[in-house]
């Protein structure tokens, strides 16, 4: 069965970087936008970054914009996030999922596969 499993989070001092990876089994995504999402404590799940099954077009939120940077790596069928600049702001859990789309949803809704997350911690 498909499975998705993040790595790479941790504990962070505010301006620091982390790069999370997020490898996929199961079958392979080349056709299919990966994405990822974060959710703070008592928050809502909230879009981060996408990327089309090429590797060609990315998306970002606003709040990430200029200091996260999505990748993928079709031949390892995995995608990362790259984030520098950390802020205490960017505390939560990041997930990755995949979507049935080959570009590039930000709506929790439209992604099909999620992995199980990995935690983020910036402090100040």
């Amino acid at each position: 069965q498909v499975q998705l499993v993040e790595s790479g989070g941790g504990l962070v001092q505010a301006g620091g970087s982390l790069r999370l990876s997020c490898a996929a089994s199961g079958r392979t995504f080349s056709m299919n936008a990966m994405g990822w999402f974060r959710q703070a404590p008592g928050k809502e799940r909230e879009f981060v970054a996408t990327i089309s099954g090429s590797g060609g077009r990315t998306y970002y939120a606003d709040s990430v914009k200029a200091r996260f940077t999505v990748s993928r790596d079709n031949a390892k069928n995995t995608v990362y996030l790259q984030m520098n600049s950390l802020k205490p702001e960017d505390t939560a859990v990041y997930y990755c999922a995949v979507s049935p789309s080959y570009c590039c949803p930000s709506y929790s809704s439209e992604y099909v596969y999620w992995g199980q997350g990995t935690p983020v911690t910036v402090s100040s």
